[in-house]
């Protein structure tokens, strides 16, 4: 009996666990949805069925919407600096490293979700001022191999291109309903040839900077 015992309870237990972080996961995707469409303040029901559980399974692993938003926060921005730091390590050059960045921070919907996440900001500020150094460096990094290369117009900063991905992702206001994004990636290719050297007209006024964004706050 006791042999049996033992070759049983580990491979239940394992299984349990991973299907509880399996849920996690599917609630937290389901909650970046959600929160693009509808906006912070949007149903846990909806949340739920999106994610394919129960309301009681999302506040078993999130205790309030502003902890599920919290976790929401760091999953993307973990997202947005991995691809940017694959980018820097494996593009064939500087420019192809940074369409990618613009297309898989636009797949994030950063400018739907910024002013959503930035309410879960203050708990994890620690966490996430790391992971934004991380990003600023790494982009900085490409957009100097870029203008080194003199494949980037000499007049455009790191933080002009964060501005510009946040802008080109920004929901219409009364456009909840309408499957805008097909039109998403044309909209970046165009800002892309544009920011390719030497650039067809000057830029008026001065490039943004990420202290900038510091100042603001």
């Amino acid at each position: 009996m006791s042999i049996t015992n033992t070759t049983v309870e580990p491979s239940h237990v394992p299984r349990l666990r991973a299907d509880a972080s399996r849920n996690r996961e599917r609630i937290v995707a389901a909650a970046r949805e959600e929160f693009v469409k509808y906006g912070a303040e949007v149903a846990f029901d909806q949340v739920a069925r999106r994610a394919g559980v129960s309301n009681a399974t999302i506040y078993r692993h999130f205790v309030d919407r502003s902890d599920l938003i919290r976790q929401v926060t760091l999953e993307v921005m973990n997202r947005i600096v991995a691809l940017t730091e694959s980018a820097l390590a494996e593009a064939p050059d500087a420019f192809e490293a940074l369409q990618r960045f613009v297309h898989g921070a636009a797949e994030e919907r950063i400018g739907a979700l910024c002013p959503i996440l930035s309410d879960g900001c203050e708990l994890i500020a620690a966490e996430l001022a790391e992971k934004r150094i991380r990003l600023e460096h790494a982009l900085e990094d490409i957009v100097d191999r870029a203008h080194s290369s003199g494949l980037l117009r000499p007049d455009v900063a790191a933080a002009d291109i964060v501005i510009a991905v946040h802008q080109l992702t920004r929901p219409l206001p009364g456009t909840t309903d309408l499957h805008l994004d097909r039109f998403v990636d044309r909209h970046l290719q165009l800002f892309l040839d544009g920011l390719r050297a030497p650039g067809c007209s000057p830029l008026p006024g001065t490039a943004a900077t990420f202290e900038d964004f510091q100042r603001r706050r």
